[in-house]
């Protein structure tokens, strides 16, 4: 099955959140319908989607602040997995921050997703000497 890139089309949302619950990867302080309306203002050619037959099967938020890339919400289908459409998709991103310049692309794993490390590893990516800190400016989910 031959996976198709390109960049995100509002029609394809549903499909996107459908993606990434499906993936585990919503959680409730992340609205998915609101990050990808923020994602679809800045930078909305590094939103890629993969299709296979016309079905959205992968995807990633790719970006790009000058400084570093980014790569946020990679996810691939249950049912396509082990088929390489998350090398491709990190490929196509890294082909792209590339063309622009960018010299170094980070990305940030839950500590319990032991499967994403070891494909991240495979592909070159190392655990930086980093801590993450975080502050949300805007809630989006629970005020707990």
């Amino acid at each position: 099955m031959t996976l198709h890139l390109r960049s995100f089309d509002e029609a394809d949302t549903e499909a996107v959140i459908a993606l990434w619950h499906a993936c585990g990867l919503v959680r409730p302080w992340n609205d998915p319908r609101l990050d990808i309306a923020r994602k679809s203002t800045t930078q909305p050619e590094l939103f890629l989607v993969g299709t296979v037959d016309d079905v959205l099967v992968a995807n990633a938020m790719v970006g790009y602040d000058g400084h570093r890339g980014w790569m946020n919400y990679l996810a691939v289908s249950p049912d396509h997995r082990g088929q390489g459409h998350a090398r491709a998709l990190m490929d196509e991103a890294e082909r792209l921050l590339i063309a622009r310049g960018c010299p170094k692309l980070n990305l940030q794993l839950r500590r319990t997703n032991t499967a994403a490390r070891g494909f991240y590893k495979a592909l070159g990516y190392v655990e930086d000497d980093a801590v993450s800190f975080g502050k949300r400016l805007i809630v989006d989910g629970p005020k707990d």
